[in-house]
Order: structure tokens, then C-alpha cells, then sequence
């Protein structure tokens, strides 16, 4: 291709031919004849491949190479389709990297097409590199601007999962710790990773905030003075420490200590005075062996102290069998505590069931439950063998086991000292095969055991019992002295060892008067052709001899 010359006319030649042609896509009918690039192609080919470069296929327009150009602007067009709007996840690197390599290629096919090619009066080839490099800045500024935008999909992700676990909490704290814990412990998983795999992005700067509210939302039943209800949300705060790192957590990490003590005393002193199962020691004790130095665990003695000398002012009262169970529950309590945070307490606790003890088995004979009374005094006795009221707990016992049998002996209860006055001899044999227990209470209350009459037989019939028994001449009966003071008696005749399964105890009343001395005889009597034996019916007491 030659420049014209000002002032001369085209030079004459021949037509140039269809291969000739500028922009043909047609390949040439013969090679074109091998020569050097036309003058400014090196400039071309820049600009060509820079316009291509710029994923808009323009290098290729220029050349009217439009199925090239259409080659550019699809796979753009895919690109930007995968890729817009802007996510969290972006574009698939292996995409991005395919495109790249189709922009290189794109760029370098125009620039080689460019070389080659007969432009004519092409404008300005420096001008088109110009523009090449500054269209350049269109997927330069869309990759900014796209990463932009992913950041900030990424960022509202991030905000999406804080606001997440804040409707979880918001949900959790309207109902108890038991049913919402679930949600609580999710809430903490998105909070924690936002704080820790996330601490620059806007929803990780708010976690600390967050983790506060969340921190007030458990620990609601503490500050609405639900003790009982509180020591677990606040025991599972208290772990927090151990799953989220304590950096993030700052000051909240040891806020739980303080309120879980307060908690861990309010309920278990609460228990200690209820009548429930639960009587306190679970959370004492825990208080006792967690915060050992706190001021709540310093008050644990003197409250527990308090609690039993309150329990034992109710001894007084209308139930004090009642009273009595709540005693045990506190001395099995103060037992479950570390001995050396409350050392008297165990002592305080054991004297104080068994003032319950005894006090019930007074009230047990007072309601005329003589059954419970005389087990519950028996046992008193038993068990506190020093204790200097376990004489009259067996006077008692005695009393309300011959009520057991006559009723009326349980009209008052025994008395525990001992009467003054004349005191008259009641003597009692046994005319009876088999020992014989006597069991009396009156003005004094007491039991006399009697040996087995050896040679002694049953009686066929009262009459005969009544005219026979303890005169045989030459016969030596087992017998005892009673000296009583005047007045009414109850008496309960067991017949022990020796006895048949049908012989049965039997009772009889009687007055002692001033100035006589009496006598009694035991003696069976066998009514059934059998021989099986009948109730023992002892002589009534009637005056032997006055004085």
C-alpha cells in the first residue's frame, strides 16, 4: 500500500480483487506475495490487542472480525452472569481464570491480525492504543468494584447470622433454661464465630455487645431472685470460659462466680426449711466446695444454725412429729456438707432430732396413737441411752402399750418423777405354766417380769382358776413385790415364753387405797375340748389384809 502524494492523482493499476479487500473475512483465492509489515502495523497491532484485551471484543470490531468479537462479548456475557449480583461465595476461580486466558488470547489474535492486515487510511493508530489501555481500566474497576460488592454480601451474611442469634435469644429468654438451652447454645456457635473467625467485619465488631445481652438473657431468672431456678443458666455461663476465648468474652468470662454463689445460697437456704425432697445440701454443699471463700459461704453455718433452733421452737407446736421430719432432713443435710466448713452443725443437728423424737412420741400418745407411740418412745430409749429422758420415754412406752389394750390407761401421761406418800405392797404370783410380763402405770408406771409356775396346770374353767389358782398348800409360786403410792392402776398381764399362740395378754384396772396390801395370781384357763389355750384371766385385786 503506497501514501498518496499531494497534488498527484492515483497511480493507474490494476482493480484490486476481492482478496484485496479491507476487512474481508474470506481467506485470500492465492497467498498474498511475502513481504515486510506496512509502515505504522506494529502501532496497529498494539492497538488492536489492547482493544481486545478489555473483554469487549473491539480489537476484532476494528478488523470486522465479527464472529471473533462475538466470541469475546459471550464469554464476557457468561461472566458477568455467573458473577452478577455479587455474593458471599463470588465467582468460581476456574471460571476467572478461563476467561483470563480467553482475553489473552483474544488480545494476542488481534494483534496478530492486525500485523498482517492492510488498514488503508487507518486514523490514528497511537490514538486506538490510548484508548486500548484505558478501556483496560474497565475490567480493572469492575474486578475492584465486584470485589467490593462481594464484601459487602459477605458482610450482610455475617450480619444475617448475628441477627440469627439474636431472634434465638430473644426466643430463649421467654421460656426456661431446661427447653430453651438448645437455642442458647446455637446462638453462642454463631456468636463465637463471628467473634473469632470474623473480629474485623461489622457483625464480629458487635459480638462483644451481643455476648453481654446474651450473658443477661440466660442469667434472667438471677435478676428476677428465682434462685433455685438460676443456678443451672448460671452454672452453664460459668463453662462459657472454656469454649470461647476469653479475649472476646472480656470481663463477662468470671462475671457468673458472684451471682451463682448468691444463687447457690438463696435456693439451698430456702430448701432447708421446706418440706420437699430437696432439702438444700446439693446446692450448700456446692457452694461450700466452689466458692469456698465467699462471703455466701461464710453465712451457710449460721443460717443452717438458725433453721434448727427455728424447727425446734416448732417442737411446741400442734405438729411436732412433723417438725420432727424436718429435722432429720436438715441432719441428714448438715451430713452431706463438708465437715470443715460447719463443724458444730452436725452436733447441733443430732440433738436436735432427737428433742424431735422424743417430743413426737409424747404427742403421738397424746392423740391416742399409742401403737406409734409406744415404737416411737422404744426406739428413743434404744437409740439415746444416756439421754436422761429415756426412763420416763420408757414409762411412756409402757403406758401406751397397755392402752393399746385398755384405752383408758392412756388418759394421761405418765408422770416423770416419783410421787412421795405411803406407798402400799402389791404382790403378784404366777400360777401360770409359762413367764408372765406385768406391765402397770398409774401414779407410777413400770414392769415386772415372772418366771413359769413349773408345776402349775391350766384350769378348765374361770370359776375353778378363780377358786384354785396360787393355794396350793406346800407349792412355792413365782412371785413379786410392788410398793405403790395410792391411787388409780392400769395393768397389762403378757404372757411370754411357755405360752401357746392363743393364749393373749389381758388387762384389769384397779384402785390402791391407803393403808391395805394386795395380791394378784396369774393363772390359764383352757375352755376348748382341744386344749388350745384361751385368754389368761388373771384374779381381780381386792384387799388381802388391811394394816
Amino acid at each position: 500500500m503506497s501514501e498518496p502524494r499531494p497534488g498527484a492523482g492515483p497511480e493507474p493499476g490494476p482493480e484490486p480483487g476481492p482478496e484485496q479487500k479491507w476487512g474481508a473475512d474470506r481467506p485470500p483465492a492465492r497467498p498474498p506475495a511475502a513481504g515486510p509489515p506496512p509502515p505504522g502495523a506494529a502501532m496497529r497491532a498494539v492497538a488492536a490487542g489492547l482493544l481486545s484485551l478489555s473483554g469487549l471484543g473491539l480489537g476484532h470490531v476494528l478488523l470486522r472480525r465479527w464472529g471473533r468479537a462475538a466470541v469475546s462479548w459471550a464469554a464476557t456475557g457468561v461472566l458477568l452472569l455467573v458473577a452478577l449480583p455479587a455474593d458471599p461465595g463470588g465467582v468460581p476461580a476456574a471460571l476467572v481464570a478461563a476467561h483470563l486466558v480467553l482475553l489473552v488470547l483474544a488480545g494476542a489474535d488481534a494483534a496478530r491480525l492486525a500485523l498482517c492486515a492492510d488498514f488503508g487510511r487507518w486514523p490514528r493508530p497511537v490514538l486506538a492504543a490510548v484508548l486500548g489501555l484505558l478501556l483496560l481500566a474497565v475490567p480493572l474497576t469492575g474486578t475492584v468494584a465486584y470485589g467490593s460488592a462481594r464484601d459487602e454480601a459477605v458482610e450482610q451474611e455475617l450480619l444475617d447470622r448475628l441477627e440469627e442469634g439474636d431472634d434465638l435469644v430473644a426466643k430463649a429468654a421467654k421460656s426456661s433454661f431446661l427447653l430453651s438451652a438448645p437455642d442458647y447454645r446455637y446462638a453462642l456457635t454463631l456468636y463465637r464465630e463471628l467473634g473469632e473467625d470474623h473480629p474485623g467485619s461489622r457483625a464480629g465488631a458487635l459480638v462483644p455487645g451481643r455476648l453481654k445481652s446474651y450473658y443477661e438473657a440466660v442469667a434472667t431468672p438471677y435478676r428476677a431472685k428465682r434462685h433455685c431456678e438460676a443456678v443451672e443458666p448460671l452454672t452453664y455461663l460459668r463453662t462459657l470460659p472454656d469454649t470461647v476465648d476469653r479475649k472476646l468474652l472480656g470481663g463477662l468470662a468470671g462475671w457468673p462466680d458472684t451471682p451463682l454463689a448468691e444463687s447457690l445460697y438463696g435456693c439451698g437456704v430456702s430448701r432447708l426449711a421446706g418440706t420437699g425432697p430437696d432439702s438444700g445440701s446439693k446446692e450448700l454443699g456446692t457452694l461450700l466446695r466452689t466458692f469456698p471463700e465467699s462471703s455466701q459461704a461464710g453465712q451457710v453455718g449460721p443460717a443452717v444454725s438458725r433453721t434448727i433452733r427455728q424447727q425446734l421452737s416448732g417442737l411446741k407446736g400442734a405438729e411436732p412429729c412433723a417438725v420432727t421430719d424436718q429435722l432429720r432432713r436438715t441432719s441428714t443435710m448438715v451430713a452431706e456438707l463438708p465437715e470443715t466448713s460447719v463443724p458444730s452443725l452436725g452436733r447441733q443437728a443430732d440433738a436436735g432430732v432427737r428433742d424431735g423424737v422424743y417430743a413426737c412420741g409424747v404427742d403421738e400418745f397424746k392423740d391416742k396413737r399409742f401403737t406409734e407411740a409406744r415404737q416411737t418412745l422404744t426406739d428413743f430409749a434404744d437409740t439415746y441411752e444416756e439421754d436422761r429422758r429415756g426412763r420416763h420415754a420408757r414409762d411412756i412406752a409402757t403406758a401406751a402399750e397397755i392402752a393399746e389394750v385398755r384405752p383408758s390407761a392412756g388418759r394421761r401421761l405418765p408422770g416423770s418423777g416419783k410421787p412421795g406418800g405411803v406407798r402400799m405392797e402389791l404382790v403378784i404370783s404366777n400360777g401360770a405354766p409359762n413367764d408372765v410380763d406385768v406391765l402397770y402405770t398409774g401414779p407410777v408406771t413400770g414392769t415386772v417380769k415372772l418366771k413359769a409356775c413349773g408345776s402349775c396346770e391350766r384350769f378348765s374353767s374361770e370359776a375353778t382358776g378363780a377358786a384354785g389358782a396360787c393355794r396350793a398348800s406346800g407349792m412355792s409360786y413365782p412371785k413379786t413385790r410392788l410398793r405403790l403410792p395410792a391411787g388409780d392402776y392400769h395393768f397389762l398381764y403378757k404372757h411370754g415364753s411357755g405360752a401357746t399362740a392363743a393364749a393373749d395378754s389381758y388387762a384389769s384396772g384397779s384402785s390402791v387405797t391407803p393403808g391395805y396390801s394386795y395380791t394378784s395370781c396369774t393363772y390359764v384357763i383352757e375352755r376348748d375340748p382341744y386344749g388350745l389355750d384361751l385368754p389368761t384371766l388373771p384374779e381381780p385385786l381386792k384387799p388381802a389384809s388391811a394394816r
